[in-house]
């Protein structure tokens, strides 16, 4: 064989090395003078709002290339709109990130026409849990599990069926009796305040550090049930864990169940189409950020706590959500309807 033949023949072999060599090296750099966006399913104004932009401000730093990192917010069906649109109409380069409602993960195990499959999504990590209550607002609002029962009815808002609050106010109606009267189409939780103040709901279910610190603070809140065994510090007694009122084991297992999303309350994904190495790029982009101390500073200031995931804490935890048992995931579709 002459040199030219040999040659000829070793070039695509070293031009494969080549290129296999090159690209972690093409990935990192992938990310120099482009645009991240951290699309919320929400309006501005709301915890996962706040989350998700905090967050986004320090996100840029640890991303080789340190591109910009901008937060777009696209409010609709509770945040189910945002999940579609990740592999429907937005770039699938590794380019956009979403934050979103995780009660959704529990909705599309009980009711299949939701079609969303959170297992093909690629998960970020999680920021926080979700340390959920149940509250009365003002003078004359609930203010204990009790007292929630002696009333006529108690109004809730909610952007759609299958967001966290949704499932709160929901498990009280159903699973307890509670009288509890539910409102769906709210933009988001901005929105629910105000018609709180305005006297339009009385109270509400949502996540503790969500609330507004001037609510806690003048006490015109009044916790009386929580959601994760867990209480911080900063949550009153009075907020009882709901287990605690289950009348059998059975029940405590749909309570388990329904309340399971809460452990990935500030969840962060990306299309399951983004690119793998991109994807470890993020992945690492994102622990590195829950680690931040300038991150961590900013969440402080504004009393949103930090308990974050990693992607395969995230992935084993809607993995086992998936695999509850068909008589749990039965009972908890009452929930729905």
């Amino acid at each position: 064989m002459s040199r030219r033949s040999f040659a000829f023949l070793l070039l695509p072999l070293l031009l494969g090395c080549g290129a296999a060599m090159s690209t972690p090296a093409a990935a990192e750099d992938f990310y120099r003078g482009k645009t991240v966006t951290v699309v919320i399913g929400f309006t501005p104004g709301g915890g996962f709002d706040r989350n998700a932009r905090t967050m986004a401000l320090h996100l840029g730093k640890h991303i080789p290339g340190n591109p910009t990192v901008v937060a777009q917010n696209m409010p609709g069906a509770g945040s189910l709109t945002s999940v579609r649109a990740l592999d429907a109409t937005l770039a699938t380069d590794g380019t956009v990130i979403n934050v979103f409602n995780p009660g959704f993960i529990t909705r599309s195990i009980v009711d299949p026409t939701v079609k969303v499959d959170f297992r093909k999504y690629t998960w970020m990590g999680v920021i926080s849990a979700d340390f959920r209550i149940c509250y009365g607002y003002g003078p004359n609002g609930v203010k204990s599990w009790d007292e929630l029962f002696k009333r006529q009815q108690f109004i809730m808002g909610s952007t759609a069926k299958g967001a966290g609050n949704y499932i709160n106010g929901a498990t009280l109606r159903v699973v307890f009796k509670a009288p509890v009267r539910q409102i769906v189409g709210f933009p988001g939780s901005a929105e629910q305040r105000i018609a709180i103040e305005r006297g339009e709901l009385d109270g509400d279910c949502g996540s503790f550090h969500s609330i507004s610190p001037a609510w806690v603070r003048d006490k015109k809140i009044h916790p009386f049930v929580r959601f994760t065994e867990r209480r911080l510090p900063e949550i009153p007694e009075s907020a009882v864990y709901i287990n605690s009122f289950a009348k059998s084991e059975e029940q405590k297992k749909l309570l388990d169940f329904l309340n399971a999303a809460d452990d990935v309350g500030r969840p962060v994904i990306m299309s399951g189409r983004v690119p793998k190495d991109r994807v470890a790029i993020l992945r690492k982009a994102f622990d590195a950020t829950m680690k931040d101390p300038a991150f961590l500073a900013d969440m402080k200031k504004q009393q949103l706590p930090v308990t974050p995931l990693t992607a395969t804490e995230a992935e084993h935890e809607v993995a086992k959500m998936t695999d509850a048992p068909p008589n749990i995931v039965a009972l908890a579709k009452k929930v729905f309807e």
